[in-house]
């Protein structure tokens, strides 16, 4: 035997000799996401840097394809037996998680559990409010929340000639005009997630209700009521710019979001969330505002509702992967990171205390872009048509509703019968979901 050898050996006798123990396994946490573009590489960064902040947990990321296929991919996983330990799902899967009995850990039993420091009163209530129950219990936790806003090329509008930012919806439409006008033939202006921007905050932004029931979140008895007369005008007056593409159908998700990255459409309504992928691809000075409203109609703008989408603990689990997954949350809840994410991504910050810290940064004073969707949240004390919403089906029903905007957009109904259509449909497919809730 060699000399180093016989250290080496005699360095495991003495480690043997005092009982240690031998390298401890890695408790694995698998984390289904639907992150695209710059936000995939901050959800990968995110998992790296826990992973060597301790020795106990490996996070891994895995991207699973959009909002809804990620959480049909979880869905159909859960009923097989192999669901991950947390699942992002978007904010209009809410109910459906709900009701999905045994599916679940809820975020605050999960954190109690793991004896992991947690109060629901240090997160945004803009933003928590629309993942707790009524007792104000949560039951995700709150990751990437967004909401609405208007994307604006400057560059291009100051070619056109539009001299302000457009903050009504007419304005808008004469703006798009004017960008037509100066070559932008093919899109004055365009959004993304259609019955996001023209159903959903469309009408919380200009406190209408969407449905009963505050839409949604005070029960499952909810009917539909977006085919009111300021919801037919508006749908109305984008069928008759569609006609000569001053109004252009951006689709029912994110997909045509590259339109305003590439200079195509100088106007774009689209999330807060999409600003690492706009700073990562326009070549041109760009900025963010507040959704447009009717002037006329009283009290708009009101307050814009969350979007993006939370952290959902499946049920099933381990009781150290669910430490490890309590102790992650707790990681990610962190002021400095809360704050550093929200201004990397353009993501909301979750905790009230990154907020003020970015605030207290003199942040916004170089980035105004990445607080509109704060103002909009915050914009007026919410109401019961402004809280948020929660409809079961939704993932569903959102399909529905942009194939009844399609109809319209191609001359095949009238805006009235569309949005009638979308609302008796819709309440068809809330009573379905009622029975199985129940």
């Amino acid at each position: 035997m060699t000399l180093r050898q016989f250290s080496a050996a005699a360095a495991v006798a003495a480690t043997m000799a005092f009982g240690a123990s031998p390298a401890h396994a890695v408790v694995e946490i698998q984390w289904w996401h639907a992150m695209t573009g710059g936000n995939n590489d901050i959800v990968n960064k995110l998992a790296e840097e826990f992973n060597a902040s301790q020795s106990d947990y490996k996070v891994v990321p895995s991207y699973k394809g959009s909002y809804p296929d990620t959480m049909n991919a979880g869905i159909a996983a859960f009923r097989a037996g192999n669901a991950p330990h947390i699942m992002q799902v978007f904010e209009v899967g809410t109910a459906t998680m709900m009701s999905a009995t045994g599916a679940i850990k809820p975020v605050y039993q999960l954190m109690k559990d793991a004896g992991e420091p947690f109060d629901p009163k240090a997160y945004l209530p803009t933003i928590t409010g629309y993942y707790s129950t009524s007792k104000g219990d949560m039951l995700s936790f709150p990751f990437n929340s967004s909401s609405m806003v208007m994307w604006i090329n400057k560059d291009e509008l100051k070619k056109a000639g539009v001299a302000q930012i457009p903050k009504t919806w007419p304005e808008v439409f004469d703006a798009a005009k004017k960008l037509k006008a100066a070559g932008h033939e093919t899109c004055g202006f365009s959004n993304a997630w259609a019955s996001w921007a023209h159903i959903e905050q469309f009408s919380a932004w200009h406190n209408l209700p969407i449905g009963t029931k505050a839409n949604g979140l005070d029960g499952f008895d909810t009917e539909l009521k977006f085919n009111s007369p300021v919801h037919v005008k508006h749908l109305q007056n984008l069928v008759d710019l569609q006609k000569d593409k001053t109004y252009d159908y951006g689709g029912r998700t994110s997909t045509n979001e590259a339109r305003f990255g590439s200079g195509e459409c100088a106007i774009f309504l689209t999330s807060s969330g999409y600003y690492a992928t706009a700073k990562g691809t326009a070549k041109f000075d760009f900025t963010s505002a507040p959704m447009p409203y009717y002037p006329d109609v009283a009290g708009a703008p009101q307050n814009s509702i969350i979007g993006g989408a939370s952290l959902w603990v499946m049920g099933g689990k381990k009781p150290e992967e669910y430490k490890g997954v309590a102790k992650f949350f707790t990681f990610l809840s962190d002021t400095g990171r809360q704050a550093k994410l929200h201004q990397e991504s353009g993501y909301l910050p979750i905790t009230k205390a990154a907020y003020e810290k970015s605030i207290k940064d003199g942040f916004y004073e170089k980035n105004p872009t990445l607080q509109t969707p704060l103002k909009e949240l915050t914009n007026k004390e919410p109401t019961e048509n402004s809280r948020g919403l929660r409809f079961g089906n939704m993932v569903q029903m959102r399909d529905l509703w942009s194939e009844e905007i399609e109809a319209a957009l191609a001359g095949k109904k009238s805006a009235k019968e569309a949005l009638d259509s979308a609302v008796s449909r819709g309440n068809a497919m809330l009573r379905a979901f009622e029975k199985t809730a129940k």
